[in-house]
């Protein structure tokens, strides 16, 4: 496989110094992976940190900014970044109000950043973890007891960093972003595998007509190996699962999420597909978002994550914001 880059050691670090070239506005700690906000820490600011495996860009450290995470960790690529480096990402938070933790439900992740508030609080800086699980594809899987952190962790950290931005406590910062787990929901489905550098070779085998229904952010498997449709069944399917765990209704928020490999024409089609399904079972998306935001490094497919909002979650999830990914209002 081709790969834009000078070796798969490298990668992480070069990606780390482009983003330190590119964005001002980020302090960029290369040696020590911890990317935060060159303004912060805001003193009397809850902070908000993420964190997770390298090959999900822009996630986490592409929405480091105003209105939304304050330090993020990249580990390697779909590996949990280490306690201590949680820990740096931590201390680059902490204006002295506390800090959240957004954890996507991974084994290793939720391991490490245990771990990692446990030392923080060690040092006397009070820290909540909300764990983030809203895949519907499956309840168990290769990376995760329980089900696993996708699409949805894009809007908590968004909804989340709002409410840190305009002040809230700990315990509210620490809720919302709570509330946006239980009300979202996401399904995944791949036309084909990820490559990561260091293997050279996709994840998986797909056959030349197979989709994979379900599948994770780092490759796993889903529900079934399924047969390659037209993109209006290929949504509806990934609907109806979300719709059998959590009924669609009211006003929503819709995340059509690429995995890194698609062409925006195909997502934009995919997010038509979406809306007409939606709309037709009675549900009203006031709010979406179309294009790459959490990847599978060149993983082709889709996901979809629908969020249930309430006048409080609007709101924040309008607050201005100003990230390398993800910037209106400011």
């Amino acid at each position: 496989m081709k790969k834009l880059i000078n070796s798969p050691d490298s990668v992480i670090t070069d990606a780390l110094r482009g983003m330190a070239a590119a964005h001002p506005s980020l302090n960029v700690d290369v040696e020590n992976r911890v990317i935060a906000r060159a303004d912060g820490p805001r003193q009397g600011k809850v902070g908000l940190v993420s964190g997770g495996g390298s090959g999900h860009e822009p996630l986490h450290g592409g929405y480091v900014g105003y209105g939304m995470l304050d330090a993020a960790a990249p580990g390697e690529v779909y590996t949990s970044p280490v306690p201590d480096q949680i820990l740096a990402a931590t201390k680059a938070a902490n204006g002295g109000a506390g800090v959240v933790h957004i954890v996507k439900n991974y084994t290793g992740d939720v391991l490490n950043f245990r771990m990692a508030a446990e030392l923080a609080e060690d040092d006397d800086i009070e820290v909540s973890s909300v764990v983030l699980n809203d895949d519907a594809a499956v309840e168990d899987s290769t990376f995760t007891a329980g089900r696993r952190g996708t699409g949805a962790t894009v809007v908590a950290e968004k909804i989340a960093g709002a409410a840190a931005e305009e002040g809230a406590d700990l315990a509210t910062v620490a809720r919302v972003a709570t509330e946006v787990n239980e009300r979202s929901r996401s399904f995944g489905i791949a036309l084909h595998a990820g490559t990561v550098p260091a293997a050279g070779k996709p994840g998986f085998e797909l056959g030349e007509n197979e989709v994979e229904l379900g599948v994770g952010i780092h490759g796993e498997p889903g529900r079934e190996r399924g047969q390659m449709a037209p993109v209006r069944d290929l949504v509806a399917y990934a609907l109806e699962a979300i719709h059998a765990d959590m009924p669609v209704s009211g006003d929503v928020l819709v995340l059509l999420n690429g995995q890194g490999g698609t062409p925006l024409i195909e997502l934009y089609g995919a997010f038509a597909e979406a809306a007409a399904w939606i709309e037709g079972h009675g549900a009203r998306i006031v709010r979406n978002l179309v294009g790459n935001y959490i990847t599978s490094l060149d993983q082709a497919g889709f996901s979809v994550t629908v969020t249930s909002l309430t006048d409080e979650l609007v709101r924040l999830w309008d607050a201005p914001v100003q990230t390398p990914a993800l910037r209106w209002g400011r």
